[in-house]
């Protein structure tokens, strides 16, 4: 990896006003000639086989994210290293290109992203993304986006015409329905008003829309579950998805300094809850059971949750693939770890 010592300024745009203010840090950006960028996977805990990550690192800063261990690997920390040490894949484009076009590639869903957001800020000025929608759009092969960005909107009609060729989606993940609440623990990704107005934007321009209450954190947004429903489904969002916190390694660590820093008159109770779904604990690392919970609390969770995704015409996630079938291929994709 090589560092850019100037890297350009993604606030200094036309896409400014979607994204909000710069964060409160100095961000440092690498760029990497990566050697692979289609990443496979093997966990029951995911349906989908085959994601691709453009970036290393998220300038999001979600305190909970499970994919903080990662940087580890890179020789950096899981803190504010993963949130300000950024590693732009250049030659994603590229990779993906040779991939699909191998003749071993059975055309099967691809996900954009299953560590860090493919529409984080730097997505502005590298463009990988897009770069890499274009490729999937070029061999007419099936995508689906998770995100937490109002960028995603620059690319509303790309994704609409490659929805009406190979099929495509947007999951939104919107995990509180308050803005305030969302700064706390989200600080530099954008506010749930605007992640909102982003899915209403897709829907205008045709693309099927999801919505991921993800994480679930007991104690904290589960009452939110009702409203964030509500409101995706007043925007035009076809189904939803959810599922339970879930803290690896030192992501522990970094989620509870947060949280005790932040609103230390919740985290008590935050803390019982968690227990409460994880059998005393607060992970559970066995496959199958890491994004989903147990117990009377969590059974109460997924209750309120189906009520409210009926009350508000939502699909589960689960119900129906957002991928088309495609010739010598199912791809499957889900967001419900209930």
């Amino acid at each position: 990896m090589r560092r850019v010592e100037n890297p350009p300024n993604p606030y200094e745009s036309s896409y400014r006003t979607w994204i909000g203010p710069p964060p409160r840090v100095s961000i440092e950006v690498y760029e990497e000639e990566a050697r692979s960028i289609l990443s496979e996977n093997d966990s029951p805990d995911l349906s989908f086989r085959w994601s691709v990550n453009p970036y290393r690192g998220c300038q999001h800063a979600c305190a909970y994210c499970y994919a903080r261990p990662y940087h580890e690997y890179l020789g950096y920390g899981a803190g504010t290293d993963f949130d300000t040490k950024l590693v732009a894949k250049v030659n994603a484009a590229d990779l993906l290109a040779t991939g699909l076009g191998s003749r071993k590639w059975k055309r099967e869903g691809i996900v954009f992203s299953g560590v860090t957001d493919c529409y984080q800020p730097y997505e502005i000025r590298y463009g990988l993304t897009r770069a890499c929608i274009e490729v999937c759009r070029r061999f007419r092969n099936p995508l689906a986006i998770v995100t937490k960005s109002c960028l995603v909107r620059r690319d509303a009609e790309l994704l609409a015409d490659h929805n009406r060729v190979a099929g495509a989606m947007v999951y939104m993940s919107i995990p509180f329905a308050k803005d305030e609440t969302a700064d706390l623990i989200e600080p530099h990704a954008p506010p749930p008003s605007l992640r909102f107005e982003a899915i209403r934007c897709l829907r205008d321009a045709g693309v099927p829309v999801g919505v991921l209450v993800a994480p679930i954190i007991p104690g904290l947004n589960d009452c939110e579950i009702p409203e964030i429903l509500e409101r995706s489904a007043d925007m035009g969002v076809s189904r939803a998805g959810f599922a339970a916190l879930r803290l690896p390694g030192s992501v522990e660590q970094i989620f509870w300094e947060r949280v005790r820093r932040v609103m230390p008159d919740r985290a008590s109770r935050i803390e019982h809850r968690i227990r409460d779904i994880r059998s005393g604990g607060m992970s559970d690392s066995r496959f199958g059971r890491r994004m989903r919970g147990e117990g009377v609390y969590w059974d109460s969770i997924k209750d309120l949750f189906n009520v409210s995704a009926r009350r508000f015409g939502l699909r589960r996630s689960s119900d129906e693939s957002p991928f088309r079938k495609i010739e010598n291929s199912e791809p499957q994709l889900s967001f419900d770890f209930g």
